[in-house]
């Protein structure tokens, strides 16, 4: 005699076992080998975004570009800047200082001691008592140098400034782009799978990180060439100052006494 409760055990573990029997076997999906092929994104991306990419590659790539001229650019003025501020405080005559700068043509601060030198040597050429206009015409003659050489310092600055304010925008303008394609495609197909939006969102979160990729080191080299921009300004004022107080107290009241003598 069979007892009824073993009967209705074996029948109910019959019943789950037919019922997790499916589930255990069903084909699970696997993502392709490597991932997300990126270049295969890019290339394959709809025109706007495709646009928005190659602009912003091109961008990154003359922002690069200038970001290693311009270090160059300002690592030599810096250095050949402290090499003429030690040779001009260890010189005595300036005249020595004068054909010595030929060697330092990228030093702003040399470029302001030769216009003051020369305003200065064409004054004293003149043969005539010294005043103050003499003394303010060779400070208007080194502030037009130290404005000239601070503009030739900033050259190419506001691109990467440029770069790094819109970049962001144009990325954000290829993202809005591909989910609004990501968001038709679902229109036309009637359904919201993920292989019916995955690619075009993707491409909207490519260009978002290329934008980001882009403006990133963009503002972060103009800020520090600013910065050391503003250091070289600050050295020429500095040795503004520190000439015309020598040229007044050497030049000027030099002559001055030499006339109140006579």
């Amino acid at each position: 005699m069979i007892d009824p409760i073993s009967a209705f055990l074996a029948t109910a573990s019959e019943a789950q076992a037919q019922e997790t029997t499916p589930l255990m076997e069903a084909p699970v999906a696997e993502l392709p080998a490597g991932g997300l092929n990126y270049w295969e994104v890019i290339t394959t991306s709809g025109p706007v975004v495709f646009s928005c990419l190659l602009l912003l590659a091109v961008a990154s790539i003359f922002s690069w570009a200038m970001i290693i001229k311009k270090s160059a650019q300002l690592r030599r003025a810096r250095l050949q800047s402290v090499a003429f501020l030690e040779s001009f405080w260890q010189s005595r005559r300036l005249d020595a200082i004068y054909k010595s700068i030929e060697e330092l043509p990228e030093s702003p601060v040399a470029q302001v001691f030769k216009a003051g030198y020369v305003e200065l040597t064409k004054l004293s050429r003149e043969g005539e008592t010294r005043n103050d206009d003499d003394l303010e015409s060779v400070q208007r003659a080194m502030r037009r140098t130290s404005l000239a050489e601070i503009t030739h310092l900033e050259a190419g600055a506001p691109y990467l400034a440029t770069v790094g304010s819109t970049a962001p925008f144009v990325g954000l303008f290829g993202t809005v782009w591909g989910i609004m394609k990501a968001f038709h495609d679902i229109a036309l197909m009637g359904s919201a799978n993920l292989a019916t939006v995955s690619k075009p969102i993707a491409e909207a979160l490519i260009a978002t990180a290329i934008g980001l990729a882009t403006a990133i080191p963009a503002v972060v080299a103009y800020n520090h060439f600013v910065s050391r921009i503003r250091i070289l300004e600050s050295e020429m004022d500095n040795f503004s100052s520190d000439f015309l107080n020598i040229v007044k107290r050497h030049f000027f009241k030099a002559q001055d006494k030499r006339a109140s003598g006579s």
